[in-house]
């Protein structure tokens, strides 16, 4: 055999088998590239800051020591992040500080306070009258709702805000269930397992899930599927599904969903000390005829007829419930089931530290027979300024019951003392009407701007017009509502703009300072006294002593004066001394009002002061 021929005819011989070990680790390792691959993506993007953040809080801007609402919070929860909402812009402490009173809130759109926000607000109307109420505590409200969020979102921001010290939680949900972000109607349902909804919103929150829904939001932007905003309203683009029946496995998963985000958020409270309270929700019953009523079985149209003929009839037991059934069969489900609040009744009743505010009972009780309709309500479900008057009213009164507050008698600010003071402005009045009256032009009201309809030509309403369309900030807004009030020397108007603005900015001392002046010019003493305190406690310093030292001595109380005569920094001693001198020298005066010389040391006493108006009227007497 030829050499060549026994080299063919050798065996080959075969690679030693791959070990199971090595075969184990090349298996690992080919499970775990995609993943190291969308780790290394997502860790380049944020290096190069792609994307936003979306915790619910960041640190503010102008002051890193505050925490400030984020406004890509609520973008994880829009399959469209064009219909993504922002909140308030209510800094407040990383650190809490010692004599605080924090209280959050959450909720949708009523609780952010649609159509006026700012200062129609319930949770501002409960803010004012918690600092006048409370004056020797610092008093931070923190409203974290968003328009067209359901409890998806209130369960993952609820659980969020439990980290930073909140004295009470306090919570108005329910509307949305069906047409909220991640509702079973909505344009950004995802499906209906939790898990599966959990498991996408922690993704979505990462940049390389952002980049892709950029990417695909650029493609459907090319080929003109995306909606203006400006087409539609935000009520029209969230609403997928507009025929909902009562009791079918839509409604019945509406229902499930609430019961399961808040009822996992009552459970996670009821671990803590933290107290909830969280309230039943109103709508429109009397003053609504139902959206979309069904042709074949039971009809909300029929319903609502029954009950029209009922209430005519002034029987109105007969009528509410025929209100309250037009309202359940009503298929476009933009107002909550009765299921809604016979959930929320019992979550207050089944958990510990979850404590109910019954708002619907007050506005029944503020309702002509205890029917809800167009004496608390704008449209369906939002309520008018007395009605958001009576919710922080609710919920202050639930707040009193369990001992987060305790008020002192001779502080304690009233609900009619508050309808009268609360700082509402003209401009945001009006704002809030033009808002309701543009909603109702659109789906689903439909209902036609009259064609006679022009905005008037007062100050407010030349104020009111642009702010409702955008093309003024509501801080502009007031700004120049405070300007021309004080250029024709409306003081009452000017203060209602300054105190505005001041709950909107509540640790800016400009506006206390402001504030205290317009109501020492309108003999408003109290509240000026009230103000310039504020004014000491935001910031000890020796001027703001001096306002109060001077306030006193100008309202004759002269022992207030001497607390905060030593105070005044270098000038302390003296002025103590001619505060003294000034209370000893009235005191002979009331005791001999012919004592010429007493009369005289008061008018130097008072030059000394920088008060000469004052001086004047003792040297003439």
């Amino acid at each position: 055999m030829t050499a060549t021929a026994k080299k063919l005819a050798t065996p080959v011989k075969e690679s030693a088998p791959i070990g199971a070990q090595k075969r184990y680790v090349f298996k690992v390792v080919a499970i775990l590239l995609p993943f190291l691959l969308l780790i290394t993506i997502e860790c380049l993007l944020r290096l190069f800051h792609y994307g936003h953040d979306t915790s619910l809080f960041i640190p503010y801007p102008d002051d890193t020591s505050k925490l400030v609402m984020n406004r890509y919070a609520s973008e994880p929860y829009f399959s469209d992040t064009t219909n993504a909402t922002r909140g308030y812009i209510e800094p407040f402490d990383k650190i809490k500080k010692p004599g605080t009173l924090r209280i959050f809130v959450l909720g949708e759109s009523t609780t952010e306070g649609y159509p006026y926000f700012h200062n129609g607000s319930f949770h501002r109307w409960l803010q004012y009258r918690l600092m006048h109420t409370l004056p020797n505590t610092r008093v931070e409200v923190i409203n974290v709702s968003l328009t067209a969020v359901n409890s998806y979102t209130v369960l993952d921001f609820g659980k969020e805000v439990a980290k930073y010290q909140p004295d009470a939680v306090l919570m108005y949900v329910g509307h949305n269930e069906y047409y909220g972000a991640l509702g079973v109607g909505s344009t950004s349902n995802i499906g209906s397992s939790r898990f599966l909804i959990k498991t996408l919103l922690t993704l979505k929150r990462s940049r390389f899930v952002q980049l892709c829904n950029n990417f695909i939001s650029g493609i459907r932007g090319s080929m003109g599927h995306t909606r203006s905003a400006n087409q539609e309203n935000l009520m029209e683009r969230m609403a997928a599904k507009q025929e909902l029946p009562f009791g079918s496995a839509d409604y019945q998963k509406g229902i499930s969903q609430f019961e399961e985000n808040i009822g996992d958020l009552c459970r996670f409270y009821s671990t803590t000390r933290i107290p909830v309270f969280i309230s039943t929700v109103v709508s429109n019953e009397k003053d609504l005829k139902p959206f979309i009523s069904s042709s074949a079985g039971a009809s909300a149209k029929a319903s609502y007829q029954l009950a029209e003929k009922a209430y005519q009839a002034q029987n109105y037991a007969e009528a509410k419930k025929d209100y309250v059934k037009a309202k359940e069969l009503d298929m476009l489900r933009f107002r909550a089931p009765e299921a809604i609040n016979n959930t929320i009744r019992r979550f207050a009743t089944t958990y510990p530290n979850i404590h109910l505010v019954d708002t619907r009972a007050v506005f029944e009780n503020h309702s002509p027979h205890g029917i809800l309709g167009n004496e608390t309500l704008l449209e369906h479900v939002h309520p008018n300024l007395y009605g958001y008057a009576l919710m922080s009213d609710a919920f202050y009164e639930a707040l009193k019951k369990y001992h987060i507050i305790v008020p002192q008698q001779a502080d304690e600010m009233t609900f009619n003392q508050l309808l009268t003071q609360m700082p509402v402005t003209k401009v945001d009045s009006l704002n809030g009407a033009y808002q309701i009256m543009m909603l109702k032009a659109g789906w689903p009201f439909n209902e036609k701007i009259p064609a006679s309809f022009k905005a008037g030509s007062s100050l407010a309403e030349k104020l009111a017009g642009p702010l409702a369309v955008n093309r003024i900030t509501w801080m502009q807004a007031m700004d120049e509502f405070f300007k021309q009030s004080m250029a024709v020397h409306d003081n009452r108007e000017a203060l209602k703009a300054t105190e505005a603005v001041l709950l909107e900015h509540p640790a800016e001392l400009k506006y206390y300072i402001f504030a205290a002046r317009l109501n020492y010019e309108l003999k408003n003493m109290k509240q000026s006294e009230f103000y310039f305190k504020k004014c000491y406690q935001l910031d000890a310093s020796t001027q703001n002593a001096q306002n109060l030292v001077l306030f006193y001595v100008k309202t004759d109380d002269l022992a207030n004066a001497l607390k905060y005569a030593d105070l005044v920094g270098p000038n302390a001693e003296s002025c103590h001394r001619v505060v003294e001198d000034l209370a000893n020298n009235k005191k002979q005066l009331a005791m001999n009002t012919a004592n010429m010389d007493a009369r005289a040391r008061i008018s130097a006493d008072y030059k000394l002061l920088g008060q000469d108006s004052l001086a004047t009227v003792y040297a003439r007497r």
